[in-house]
Formats: C-alpha cells, structure tokens, sequence
C-alpha cells in the first residue's frame, strides 16, 4: 500500500511539473523532437599510407548534416567533407554507421551532397523553408554535435542578415544568416529553425577569437540551398553563366599593371561567347615573350577588379543573358555585348 502510495505521489509530481513547462518551452521541446530525426552526424574518412599495413581509414573530422530526401540526399558542408575519401553518416538513436558517398559539391557556396548508399528503415526528410521573409529578432534553433556531443540544441535569435562572409576560391558567400544560437566546431552543416521547425538555412561558421561561440554564427540561407541542391543531385556541380573566359590571377596581376584595375584575359574559349564577341586574351611570340590582351574593366556597368567582383555580376544572371562588357585593348576602351553561356 505504502509503495502504490509513493508510486501515485512520484506520478502526480511529474505531471504537475509538466503541466509547468512555459507555451516557450514546449515550444522548444517539440522543435527538438520533430526535426533531430532528420539531422544527421557525418565523418570524413581519409585514406592514409602506413608503413606497415599498408592504406588505412583515419577520420580528418566531423560535422553535421540533415536529409534532403526520401532517395537519401544528406546536406552539409563542403568543408566538412573536402579532403575526405569515404563518409559515414550515423541517425539519431540508431547505432548503426551508414556510409555516403559524395554526388556534387558548390565549394564556393560550402555546399556539398551526399548519398548514402544504404538507407535506415526510415527517412524523415527536414522540412525546408525560406529564407525570403527572415526578420532580424526572431526565434532560431540550431541543432549539431559540437565537440562530438550528438544532437545538441541551441537557441537564440535571428542577429542580422544579408552579411557577406569569405568563402573558398576568393568568392565571397552573399545573403549570410548571423545568430547568436550557440554554434561551434562540428555544429557545421546542420540545420538552422524557425519557431515552425522549417529549415532556413545551414549553420556553417562562427566568428571567434578562441574557436568556441562568442555568438556571432552564420548560415547560409535556405533559399540558396534550395537552389544548389537540385543542380548538385542532377549535374553533381553547378552550371553558372560566363563570358568563357580565363582570367589572370590576382598575385600575377599585380605584377603586369600597376593600378591593379580590371581583369585581364588569361585565354579565351575559341568556341564560347568572349571569342564570337572578338575578345583576345594574352598571347606568346616565339621567344617566350607574353602580351597583353583584353583587360575586362565592368560586367553591366559594374567595376570588376578581382575573381569574386565578376563573380558576384554572373551570379545574378542567367545562362543566355546578354551583358555589356567594357574593356581596355591597347590603352583604349572599347565596349561589346556577350551572351553568358554555361560554364
């Protein structure tokens, strides 16, 4: 009698410390719920030459993921998984390790797809969002495993957005998400929430002095990743619109015009766009000795002295989009119109 009794008190305490939880609170808790099915560990094997037993696996490092897909698409991080020869993906109360393979990759964008090449039983899908409509001072939710600690959750809130971070290749990542949600070292690649549990972007880097949080995070946006994705799981790359052209680097630039302005035309695609518009890129004599060509000065009225300057022009346009291009060719300016083809 007297154990029923303690056992009836203990329930009674729990379902009145449950009736105490905040609309917030329950709010949060069911975020957790719903959406940590679909996010996803990822490891990045290398192989390794050793000595002695010859090509051995060793993990270069983890991150966070999340499904795309019923076909088993997992979302990360270029970062994540650049360098890296095989993968494994582990699920949320499943101790089994699934390995993926990578189908695309858009380094400047930090995205990367990949499958897995055996599924779980069940795959929930993360409900995707927009980021169209993100107002600055609204709830977000991250969920990662940062430091290795598996499917951590982390509040805060919509800090800033549209800010321009460095990317990989000398581009930078427009339309960044900054949060003040926790995020840290293996928090990349998983997803970032609204209040309604939709996807609105993917966490990937933190601003910080000592690698931990100091609160400045950022994502990049859904409306982005909604428009990589499908053309890394079709194409398994991106196809941008160019000129179809080759362009100096910057480092070799710099020692062949002093004031550092424009871009000059490495080499031209006798076949694409640039070369129909009578475009010339450098070119060498028999003895070795190189020439200058076209140096390209704006895309549509916009200056472009470095690799991201263009590269920002032709990420708002379209393959078969017409620009005015102006350029330099024996100290005079001179202006053409080119058809962007694909790259």
């Amino acid at each position: 009698m007297k154990l029923i009794l303690l056992m009836s008190l203990s329930l009674f305490c729990f379902a009145g410390f449950a009736d105490e939880l905040l609309t917030v609170e329950t709010k949060t808790i069911d975020i957790y719920r719903r959406v940590v099915p679909s996010t996803v560990n990822v490891s990045n094997i290398k192989l390794a030459r050793n000595l002695f037993y010859g090509d051995v696996e060793v993990p270069q490092g983890a991150g966070s993921g999340f499904v795309w897909d019923e076909e088993g698409h997992i979302i990360t991080n270029f970062h994540v998984v650049q360098g890296g020869n095989s993968f494994v993906v582990t699920f949320y109360n499943d101790p089994k390790q699934y390995k993926a393979k990578i189908i695309g990759t858009a380094p400047e964008k930090d995205i990367a797809v990949l499958k897995l090449q055996e599924k779980p039983a069940k795959l929930t899908p993360i409900q995707v969002g927009s980021s169209k409509s993100l107002l600055v001072g609204q709830s977000s939710f991250a969920i990662g495993s940062p430091f290795g600690l598996d499917y951590t959750l982390t509040t805060g809130v919509i800090s800033a957005l549209g800010r321009k971070i460095d990317g990989i290749g000398g581009v930078k990542i427009n339309d960044m998400i900054q949060t003040d949600a926790a995020i840290n070292m293996g928090n990349s690649g998983g997803p970032l929430l609204n209040s309604s549990a939709d996807l609105i972007g993917m966490n990937t880097v933190i601003f910080s002095t000592s690698g931990s949080s100091a609160g400045l995070g950022f994502a990049v946006p859904a409306d982005t990743i909604k428009m990589i994705v499908p053309q890394l799981i079709k194409h398994g790359k991106v196809i941008r619109p160019g000129l179809g052209i080759g362009i100096v680097p910057d480092s070799m630039k710099r020692r062949l015009i002093s004031d550092g302005k424009g871009l000059i035309i490495s080499y031209i695609d006798e076949k694409g766009s640039a070369a129909k518009a009578g475009l010339k890129g450098m070119t060498q004599d028999q003895y070795g000795r190189m020439y200058l060509g076209d140096i390209i000065l704006s895309v549509d009225g916009k200056d472009v002295n470095n690799l991201d300057d263009i590269y920002q022009v032709l990420e708002q346009k379209k393959i078969g989009d017409e620009v005015d291009v102006k350029y330099l060719r024996d100290g005079k300016k001179k202006t053409t119109k080119i058809t962007l083809q694909a790259l």
